[in-house]
Formats: structure tokens, C-alpha cells, sequence
């Protein structure tokens, strides 16, 4: 039985590790480097970092944070925020990166998609999506809207058919981070996660609200995740990698042992 993956999410904001509330009231917490290796090693199987500003400052990704991450851990981790060309691609994965993730461009420019696949492989192109509760069920029948840049701008996809779309496009694997639960600690929103994850064949990540294990189980048996990532609960110190994936063993969740 494949295991399921646990993935701390580091939102950057000028090498500096934040977290907020629906993208908003972010708070400083620590250097980037020094929490990956910490989170590496308690057991993480992946990590994720999104320079949440980098795009609209139309500046690249900081590579040599990349290059310093790469050298303390030893798993994979993702990259996503001022990625706009395949060259901004290649010099993140040259830089250490095990995979790229792509959110608003891929909206702006879905090729990019396809010729990051055909250049890096599938399983290094990975599809953030920020989907958001929408009731107009004639124009998104599956309830949720794409959102893109923070949330500033509704797109008038549908977040079903983007995924299809997206993975015939050769996306290796979407993160759904739900808008209307991201930083609330108050669960995934399962009901798009398990509508995107029945949709596809790709693996599916489950992003955005996670405050305690069981929301992690939830994620994972009902809304058929592959992955889940975690921020504001492992940030705060509340719970480490170790206690969640003891907890979900518990609960019968299959886990790479790392305790």
C-alpha cells in the first residue's frame, strides 16, 4: 500500500518564512533554511516552498536559497513563485529542486505546462491551484472557481476542469489549496480535493487549513489525497511531523515510519 505523504509548506517573503490568514496578516516566523532541515529531520517526506511575492514583483525565485536548502536536506521539495519560463524552471531544478510548481501562469499561459513536461518530465511540473466556493453551478459546475495571484483575481475556470484540462496537458501533480480554509486550522476543504482527486490520475495534494492529525486523516480517506501539506500547526509548535504521522498510523493511515 503506497504510504501518504506529509509536506510543510514555507510561504517566503524576502528569505524569510511567513504565515497568515487567507493570504493576509502574515507574521514573520524564522529563516527558510533552518526550517527545512528541522522539519527534514523529524521525518517530512517532502517539503514545499512558495516566494509568495516574487511574481508580483516580477523578480525570479531566490535561487540561492534554493542551493542552500538543497544542501541540508535530503528529500524532495517544491518551488513555486517567480517561475515564468521554462528558463526560470531549469535554474530552480539545476539549483537543487525536486519539482516546480506553477499557479497564475499556468492560467496566463497553459503551454507552459506541456513544454515544462516535455522538458523536465512530468514529475517535476506540479499545478498549484487556489480554488474558491463559487454557487453559479451553471458556470462552474463543480462549485469553485480558479483563483489566481493570492486570490486577487477570480480567473471563471472551473477548478474540475482546469485539473482535467491541466493533466492532459502532462502535469505530474496538483496541490488544491482552498482559498476559503487557507490558515484557518479549521480543515481541508474536502469537497473540492476529493472532486478534483476522483477527476484525475495524477496524485492530488490536499493544501489549506489543516490544524490537527485528523484533518490530515480526513484528507486522506474522504477527500482521497495523496499528500497533505501542513504549515500553521507544525509552525507554531503545537505538533511535530513525528506526533502527526503516529497519529494517522493510529488511525490505520499508511505512513512512512519516522519515530
Amino acid at each position: 500500500m503506497l504510504t501518504r505523504r506529509i509536506i510543510p509548506c514555507l510561504d517566503i517573503i524576502k528569505r524569510r518564512v511567513t504565515k497568515g490568514v487567507k493570504f493576509q496578516n502574515n507574521v514573520d516566523l524564522g529563516d527558510p533554511v533552518e526550517l527545512a532541515e528541522r522539519y527534514y529531520r523529524e521525518g517530512c517526506d517532502e517539503l514545499v516552498f512558495y516566494d509568495i511575492t516574487a511574481s508580483a514583483e516580477r523578480r525570479p525565485i531566490d535561487i540561492q536559497m534554493v542551493r542552500d536548502v538543497a544542501r541540508v536536506v535530503r528529500i524532495p521539495f517544491a518551488v513555486g513563485g517567480g517561475i515564468s519560463c521554462l528558463e526560470d524552471m531549469s535554474r530552480a531544478l539545476l539549483a537543487g529542486a525536486e519539482k516546480v510548481s506553477v499557479n497564475s501562469l499556468a492560467v496566463q499561459n497553459p503551454a507552459i505546462i506541456t513544454d515544462g513536461a516535455r522538458a523536465f518530465g512530468a514529475q517535476c511540473v506540479v499545478l498549484g491551484m487556489d480554488p474558491v466556493a463559487n454557487p453559479d453551478c451553471a458556470r462552474f459546475p463543480s462549485g469553485y472557481e480558479v483563483t489566481v495571484r493570492g486570490f486577487r483575481e477570480r480567473t471563471g475556470r472551473d477548478a474540475v476542469a482546469w485539473a482535467r484540462e491541466a493533466e492532459e496537458r502532462g502535469v505530474g501533480e496538483i496541490v488544491v489549496n482552498s482559498v476559503d480554509a487557507d490558515g484557518t486550522r479549521q480543515g481541508y476543504q474536502l469537497d473540492i480535493t476529493r472532486r478534483i482527486a476522483d477527476a484525475v490520475r495524477v496524485p492530488v495534494v490536499a493544501s489549506g487549513g489543516a490544524g490537527c492529525p485528523r484533518h490530515l486523516r480526513d484528507a486522506f480517506v474522504e477527500a482521497h489525497a495523496d499528500a497533505a501539506i501542513v504549515a500553521g500547526m507544525i509552525h507554531s509548535g503545537e505538533y511535530t511531523i513525528g506526533r502527526i504521522k503516529q497519529a494517522l498510523d493510529a488511525d490505520g493511515v499508511p505512513v512512512r515510519k519516522s519515530w
